[in-house]
């Protein structure tokens, strides 16, 4: 892209993202996250940290072996047998990349290293000089540098650069930093090592701690960066890493602003989101920027009104760049009239304006008991305006007492030819009661002759759906009743049955009882 700089993207959902806790990956799993990161079209995969483990080794090694177009980098501590840890993971890699790091901060030189800034000057010097005779591909980072003096830090990176150090990384390592104190810092390194961005890759790796690692990141890129070390999902140590969609989507969405680009294929994001939240076990927030269940759904009615008449209102990155089918209007309470029938239209309903206006009242009254309306809900919906037939016998209320020990009972109003009629009756169960409460007040002499109940949708407030078959008279009929509470289902598919009966042939009933 003519006048843009590239962003390399260097991926570390397999070394830093595992350290999320409970994130553990067999070195079979991690091959499968770097071939799906290979299609997603990575830089580079840093894919763990060899000396750690055997199973980190093997790990490594078979990624190193099989992945064949980004470059394999492998984590090493400023040690000798790390650093041959990591020689010998990477031995069968097209391209490869040794990354090095060693704390510069004070509260780390004290605390942790117990070393002083000559000595952490002469083993960045040393061991980056030994470790150049092996690797092309050399990334040193300063550990905790949004902490460290910045004389002392600028000092280090030029004493990694004359030993060998390929690219530069300066991590965020606890999440310390603000996007305008980053965008200073970096832009301060640069001033003082002019090499970096240019011919020396300089990066940054940014952890979430106060939610800033992407902002962060994407201040350093602003400010002369140019790799970004990220995660899918933004997994990662303690609140994550600067996560590689919002990286890469940033970028993209606004390469006005940027005026940058990266070489993700961005159409393979939702795919390597889903595959990593699966193999590690950690879900991803419902709103999740850019790849939460969330994101591209629209539930307010306002908001769905403005999709539906032009998608750009409320969406800013298309959907279907991401790998999804496209945006999804979550019906539900606050949903209006236009994405209801819109929704009606794309589940190949044709209702009449009465009919509709109908089935919206029954929605908006199921979107009270329930949170989410899902195309299942609809449709029971639409197939019972459907099948409408007039209510000869309508529920009023019901009221049902089931006790463990105490035979279940049943209270059940009904209103016929505008007068109210009510029953009291126990049952073998409270569906049975109901039932019973029913008869005394229809008085149809109707036999249950087959009873189905099932779930419509998932969830605890499913929409259950009943299925009756009463033999009339000599003749069989089925009634069908949807609801959140199965035993108003059930009362409802019984209705249902005697209403059609009643339909059909008014006299086929007896005459209601007086009770």
């Amino acid at each position: 892209m003519a006048g843009k700089r590239k962003i390399h993207i260097f991926d570390t959902t397999l070394r830093d993202g595992e350290q999320s806790p409970g994130a553990s990956l067999t070195p079979d799993e991690k091959l499968k996250i770097a071939r799906q990161l290979e299609r997603l079209n990575v830089d580079v995969i840093e894919a763990g940290f060899p000396a750690s483990s055997l199973g980190e080794m093997k790990a490594v090694s078979m990624i190193a072996e099989s992945v064949r177009k980004p470059v394999i980098c492998g984590l090493s501590r400023m040690i000798p047998r790390d650093i041959d840890a990591c020689r010998r993971a990477l031995e069968r890699a097209a391209k490869k990349r040794l990354h090095v790091f060693l704390a510069t901060s004070q509260i780390h030189r004290e605390f942790k290293l117990k070393k002083n800034k000559r000595e952490i000057l002469a083993m960045v010097a040393q061991q980056i000089k030994s470790a150049a005779k092996d690797f092309k591909q050399i990334e040193f980072s300063p550990e905790d540098a949004s902490r460290t003096e910045r004389d002392f830090l600028a000092e280090t990176v030029r004493a990694a650069i004359h030993a060998g150090a390929t690219s530069i990384n300066i991590p965020d390592t606890v999440g310390y930093t603000v996007p305008q104190e980053f965008t200073d810092l970096i832009r301060f390194l640069i001033k003082k090592n002019p090499e970096l961005g240019q011919k020396v890759v300089l990066s940054v790796h940014c952890h979430n701690d106060l939610g800033l690692a992407t902002a962060n990141s994407l201040a350093a890129v602003l400010a002369g960066a140019n790799q970004v070390e990220c995660t899918v999902n933004g997994i990662g140590e303690r609140a994550g890493n600067a996560s590689l969609e919002e990286i890469a989507m940033t970028i993209d969405t606004r390469a006005d602003f940027m005026n940058c680009y990266t070489d993700i294929k961005l159409s393979e994001i939702t795919k390597a989101s889903r595959l990593v939240s699966h193999l590690t076990g950690m879900v991803v927030q419902p709103n999740k920027a850019i790849v939460g269940r969330n994101a591209f759904w629209h539930a307010s009615g306002i908001h769905q009104d403005g999709v539906l008449k032009k998608r750009q209102t409320y969406e800013i990155m298309d959907p279907k760049k991401i790998g999804l089918s496209g945006s999804q209007l979550m019906l539900g309470k606050l949903s209006g009239k236009h994405a209801f029938e819109v929704r009606v239209k794309k589940l190949g309903f044709r209702l009449a304006s009465k009919e509709l206006d109908q089935a919206f009242v029954q929605f908006k009254t199921l979107a009270d008991k329930k949170k989410y309306i899902f195309d299942e809900d609809l449709e029971a919906i639409l197939q019972n305006e459907i099948a409408k037939i007039p209510e000869t016998w309508k529920l009023m209320s019901m009221k049902v007492v089931s006790e463990t020990s105490v035979k279940p009972h049943a209270q059940i109003k009904l209103s016929y030819e505008g007068k109210a009629k009510q029953a009291l009756s126990t049952g073998d169960g409270p569906v049975d009661a109901c039932y019973k409460a029913i008869e005394k007040i229809v008085n149809s002499k109707a036999k249950l002759i087959h009873y189905g109940l099932q779930s419509v949708t998932s969830g605890k407030d499913a929409l259950g759906e009943v299925l009756v078959k009463l033999e009339i008279g000599g003749k069989e009929v089925t009634g069908r009743g949807t609801s959140t509470d199965i035993i108003e289902a059930s009362v409802r598919a019984y209705l249902f049955a005697l209403n059609k009966v009643s339909a059909n042939s008014p006299r086929a009933l007896s005459q209601p009882s007086s009770v």
